[in-house]
C-alpha cells in the first residue's frame, strides 16, 4: 500500500475528457495507521481541488499473502472511506470489469489497458501504472454508471492501493 493511483475525468454524456491524475504515496518507513493517514489526506486534497460528484474504486483482489490482502483492504477501506465522508456516491468495480470495460477483454494486460486510457481520454499525462489504473477505474465508471445523471459530471476513481 505504498501507491494509491487517483484520476479525474470529465463525463458529458458519453463524451469523456481527461482531467486529471496523480500517485497518493505513503511513506514505507511510518506505522500502518500514519502511511493510512497519509493516504486519507492525499485523496482529501485531491476531491478539495478538483470537487468531484461521484467517485469509484477497484475492488481489492486476494493475494496468497493474508497479512499483505489485509492491508490492501484496510488502504481500500479509506479510498472508499474520504469520498464517502464527503457525501459523494461511491461505486466499486472488480478488476475484470474495468478491463473488460476499457479493453474488451477481462485479462488484459497492464500495457493494454495503459495503451487504451491514453486511446480513451487524449492529453491524458498518466503519472504513474497506478494512476492509469485509476483513470481506467473511472473510464468503467463512466460507461457503468447509469443514464440518469447525463449531464456534465466530474468522476474521482481510485486504482487499488499497492
Amino acid at each position: 500500500m505504498r501507491n494509491t493511483g487517483w484520476g479525474v475525468i470529465d463525463v458529458r454524456g458519453n463524451r469523456l475528457s481527461y482531467v486529471a491524475d496523480g500517485t497518493v504515496k505513503s511513506d514505507s518507513g511510518l506505522s500502518l495507521a500514519e502511511r493510512l493517514v497519509q493516504l486519507h489526506d492525499g485523496l482529501a486534497k485531491v476531491l478539495e481541488q478538483f470537487a468531484p460528484t461521484e467517485a469509484a474504486v477497484e475492488e481489492t483482489f486476494v493475494n496468497k499473502n493474508a497479512a499483505s490482502t489485509l492491508k490492501l483492504g484496510q488502504a481500500r477501506a479509506i479510498s472508499l472511506l474520504v469520498p464517502a465522508q464527503a457525501g459523494l456516491p461511491v461505486a466499486e468495480y472488480s478488476p475484470n470489469m474495468i478491463k473488460k470495460s476499457v479493453v474488451g477483454a477481462g485479462h488484459a494486460d497492464k500495457v493494454q489497458v495503459q495503451m487504451m486510457v491514453r486511446t480513451l481520454l487524449p492529453g491524458a499525462v498518466i503519472d504513474s501504472a497506478d494512476a492509469a489504473d485509476a483513470l481506467a477505474v473511472a473510464i468503467c465508471h463512466a460507461h457503468h454508471r447509469g443514464s440518469v445523471q447525463a449531464r456534465a459530471q466530474l468522476a474521482l476513481a481510485a486504482g487499488a492501493p499497492r
